[in-house]
């Protein structure tokens, strides 16, 4: 039986797993961190996670949609909070489409036991990867106790996160391109318990965004009642990390920046003084793999910041893409890995971009009217005419459409929108039947 080695026992490597597992491989799963089915999983340590069509489609293929189904809170709209507190929606589709909330820690612990059921899987916790033979695929990992073990492999995949080991090792070879790219901005999550009798203390159903130009708030709900917030905020500057050094000075800001989230936020002082400050990185590189040995998949090719919500369901969709060209060559190895890395590689590269430009869209733009009527506009116009005009939000959140193509489509439709919104007449006539002509006419002329 030819043995695959994993290398992270993340959301992506215990996916993975189960996918090769059903394929009849042994599959050896090495993790540095401890086991996190026992671990304490309470919020301060990942952004909560917003799960989409692509990464749907990647745990219906593990045969556990359903189990996240039952625990999964779906999100139909943004809900905008001003600093006066006034509220607005703004849906992510049509009627009845939604993002989902999910814990990443739920998540990857129905994962791991999901995986741990195969008898042709075994998960090693605590084992940390030094280095790797790309020769002779002989991986060497070190136990808590800085006890060695090195291992063979017939295939290597590696799942293990942006600051990857096995990736390390690739860039000591030839022709290996790596860039990395961390935002001003980092990231620290604080908390909306439950209300006094366990319901919510914000509207359940929406992905709540306190947006403040080079700053904002977000609130994902949980199934216990309580919201994960992440603040994004700069590490420097006037309003930062680095300034919001006293509890009063930090509390000042809240109360005259967030007001309508500093009331639901009693552990605020706790939640911000005691939880990590986390950075936010791109990375990008090529190739993907070593010849036919060795693969590398989710954040260890293209880690990209949380802005899109498609962190998670990309990295699912490189196991759906690579189960499906599996399928193609017919386990042909020195086919399938390839192949992958190629065909991934730009789809990897334009939802990172996505995922950097909508920072701005979030933190700026969503209170903007221009910028609403904007959505408005291509918001009716999918409803009239969704052959002709899916917006890009959708394209990549409701789609199975790579994503260098929904770019591509979105940046044709951002020509079309600019030259719509230069009309002195937009605003009168934003919902007319002119208007959704004068659109198809430009999509035609393209």
């Amino acid at each position: 039986m030819e043995k695959i080695v994993i290398v992270g026992a993340g959301l992506v490597g215990s996916l993975q797993a189960i996918i090769m597992a059903k394929k009849g491989f042994k599959v050896e799963v090495f993790e540095r961190r401890q086991d996190i089915r026992s671990a304490n999983i309470s919020a301060g340590r990942s952004i909560n996670l917003a799960l989409s069509n692509r990464g749907w489609k990647a745990l219906e293929l593990a045969g556990i949609k359903e189990e996240v189904e039952e625990e999964a809170i779906p999100m139909y709209a943004r809900k905008i909070h001003d600093e006066k507190g006034d509220l607005t929606d703004q849906p992510y589709g049509l009627e009845g489409e939604a993002i989902f909330s999910v814990s990443r820690g739920g998540l990857n612990q129905l994962l791991i036991r999901e995986a741990d059921k195969f008898e042709n899987v075994n998960f090693h916790f605590e084992m940390k990867c030094e280095d790797l033979d790309l020769e002779t695929n002989e991986l060497l990992f070190t136990d808590k106790d800085g006890k060695e073990l090195k291992v063979k492999a017939d295939r290597i995949i590696a799942t293990d996160g942006a600051f990857s080991a096995v990736r390390a090792r690739m860039q000591k070879t030839d022709r290996f391109n790596y860039q990395q790219m961390y935002l001003e901005h980092g990231y620290k999550e604080l908390t909306i318990p439950p209300a006094e009798d366990g319901g919510f203390r914000i509207e359940k159903n929406f992905l709540h965004i306190w947006p403040r130009g080079s700053y904002m708030l977000i609130a994902l709900p949980n199934a216990d009642g309580s919201f994960t917030c992440t603040l994004f905020f700069p590490f420097e500057g006037k309003y930062s990390f680095e300034s919001l050094k006293t509890k009063e000075d930090m509390l000042s800001f809240f109360k005259d920046v967030f007001p309508d989230a500093i009331e639901h936020m009693p552990t605020l002082e706790t939640d911000y003084f005691e939880n990590p400050t986390s950075s936010l990185v791109t990375v990008r590189c090529s190739p993907w793999n070593h010849e036919d040995k060795l693969i590398m998949m989710g954040d260890a090719s293209h880690a990209i910041v949380p802005f899109y919500g498609q962190g998670m369901n990309s990295g699912f969709e490189d196991c759906s893409v690579f189960n499906e060209l599996f399928e193609k060559h017919n386990g042909d190895w020195s086919k399938v890995i390839p192949e992958f890395s190629e065909k991934r590689k730009p789809d990897a590269d334009a939802i990172a971009d996505l995922a950097l430009h909508n920072f701005i869209e979030m933190r700026d733009k969503v209170a903007d009217p221009s910028f609403l009527l904007r959505k408005k506009i291509e918001k009716r116009m999918l409803e009239e005419h969704p052959n002709e005009w899916m917006p890009l939000y959708s394209q990549v959140t409701f789609s199975h459409i790579p994503y260098s193509q929904a770019l591509a489509a979105g940046k044709k439709q951002a020509k079309i929108m600019d030259e719509i919104m230069c009309r002195a007449d937009i605003e009168d006539k934003w919902d007319s039947q002119e208007i959704r002509d004068q659109i198809i006419a430009l999509l035609k002329a393209q």
